[in-house]
């Protein structure tokens, strides 16, 4: 692995920090063992620390991670030591306990001119640097924030990260070591923080909705005699296929016009899908997350 890089603590270790540390820690070895690797930015973690609350987190994660690297540590309820000995911290608990987790006595302080990357849905780096201030009134150095948005096949290095365009600018080495980590699970995008309540809907929920899609043709194949294995991966396999025709450069509207010969099969059941409103109801249900999302930071509601 390189050499003098920094430490990576993990606040809140879930499936998403687990997916993210597998992720640098492979493509780390990767890029050692490449005989064409590619330059890594300077600060780039060689030492990670998980924090958790509960100890069967802490098996998960060691099942998990642990077999990849000896460089992780991980620490039950004690977020605070893992905060002082990172030189990046991975936000990564659930936003409604943003508040709980940077209040910690002694978080904020630890937090001092380190890099913090948050990927709480919902939560604007505004929100997390006020409750920092509101710990830390007067920190000699401030934390460097930064909103980002991964998914859930971050799992399998395939995720559709959104990193939001930080103001001011991030320095060109925070931009570079941020945009590497997550190119290390999959493909990243920088857009403005106003659209990263419509991205978690659409990149951080959009699995499900794809999920439930190729279940629901799959259920369709099967309802005409497909065995249910079969079925499923043909389903799966189908809906990669079609995601791969569009990242190399091809419409959706496209790729459906090539497939729908006249008075085909294609067609037929196309005419059925729009019938039954299926466009605009996937529409609806993007712009249903996107609302949901803005609400993720505010907390629980209270009950009138």
């Amino acid at each position: 692995m390189a050499e003098n890089g920094g430490t990576l603590t993990v606040i809140g270790c879930g499936t998403l920090g687990i997916a993210i540390l597998s992720g640098i820690i492979l493509s780390l070895r990767d890029n050692n063992s490449s005989s064409t690797s590619s330059p890594i930015p300077a600060g780039i973690p060689t030492h990670f620390i998980a924090c958790v609350t509960r100890a069967a987190s802490a098996e998960r994660i060691a099942a998990a991670v642990g077999p990849l690297t000896s460089s992780l540590d991980i620490l039950t309820s004690k977020n605070l030591q893992g905060a002082r000995s990172a030189s990046i911290v991975l936000l990564a608990c659930k936003p409604q306990h943003l508040r709980t987790v940077l209040s910690e006595a002694g978080i904020a302080q630890a937090l001092r001119g380190k890099f913090l990357i948050s990927i709480l849905a919902g939560v604007p780096v505004s929100q997390i640097q006020a409750v920092l201030q509101e710990a830390d009134p007067n920190p000699p150095q401030q934390c460097t924030v930064v909103r980002v948005m991964p998914n859930a096949a971050a799992l399998i290095r395939e995720s559709m990260t959104v990193i939001a365009i930080a103001d001011p600018p991030l320095p060109n080495n925070l931009d570079a070591l941020v945009t590497w980590i997550f190119t290390s699970i999959g493909r990243v995008v920088h857009l403005p923080p106003t659209t990263m309540d419509v991205s978690t809907a659409l990149c951080g929920s959009g699995p499900a909705f794809f999920a439930l899609m190729l279940e629901a043709m799959a259920d369709g194949a099967v309802g005409m005699g497909l065995p249910r294995a079969e079925a499923q991966l043909m389903a799966a396999q189908t809906m990669k296929g079609c995601a791969g025709l569009v990242l190399d450069g091809e419409h959706p509207a496209m790729v459906r016009e090539k497939v729908c010969t006249p008075g085909g099969c294609s067609i037929g059941g196309l005419m059925v899908l729009e019938e039954g409103k299926v466009r605009g109801t996937l529409a609806k249900g993007v712009r249903a997350a996107t609302v949901v999302a803005a609400e993720l930071g505010k907390g629980p509601r209270s009950k009138s």
